[in-house]
């Protein structure tokens, strides 16, 4: 008897909702600048990877899924900067996996969710570094606010339901392929 995944029930159900999730626009800009800011305190940490991205001063990278899109900008410093729309793109990066749900297993299992890259190889081999190498030590960044010890805890916590999340994904995936019920 196969047993299907809560989790490809709530997205068929959201599928099937049709509602129009769009955001208004300054929220969307919000976003987006919250979310350079956090990967600039990442680049901030690694001076090679500023080093690297330095070195593609005003070239512009479009990330895309589905329907949202999100462009940088990158600045003589070798950081990010929310892109002008009208800019020209020197590399799209394109998310092809067009389930959440299936991103999400596929990061939670270590891997990264399938790709279609389009523009300037360089700047594709650059941003392809900056992915493989650069990691935001979150442990790091709590001891500044809690203290050692706390932070290690945290991190330790989110870690052991990391690696239960990871497990029970991995199973619901195997179930699923072969079609035993866990």
């Amino acid at each position: 008897m196969a047993t299907q995944s809560p989790f490809s029930l709530l997205e068929s159900f959201l599928q099937n909702l049709n509602l129009p999730l769009t955001p208004p626009a300054w929220a969307v800009d919000e976003t987006h600048r919250r979310i350079v800011l956090l990967l600039n305190h990442v680049l901030m940490q690694e001076p090679q990877a500023m080093e690297r991205l330095g070195r593609n001063k005003g070239r512009t990278v479009r990330v895309q899924w589905r329907n949202m899109t999100f462009k940088v900008l990158v600045t003589p410093a070798g950081l990010l900067d929310v892109a002008p729309a009208e800019s020209t793109v020197d590399l799209a990066l394109v998310i092809t996996e067009e389930s959440p749900l299936a991103i999400a297993q596929e990061l939670m299992q270590g891997g990264k969710p399938a790709v279609r890259i389009e523009g300037d190889v360089q700047l594709a081999a650059e941003v392809s570094w900056l992915i493989d190498n650069v990691r935001w030590d979150m442990e790091e960044d709590l001891a500044r606010l809690l203290g050692d010890a706390p932070a290690h805890a945290m991190v330790q916590a989110v870690d052991v339901m990391a690696q239960a999340v990871q497990q029970f994904v991995g199973r619901s995936s195997r179930n699923g392929s072969d079609g035993k019920a866990a």
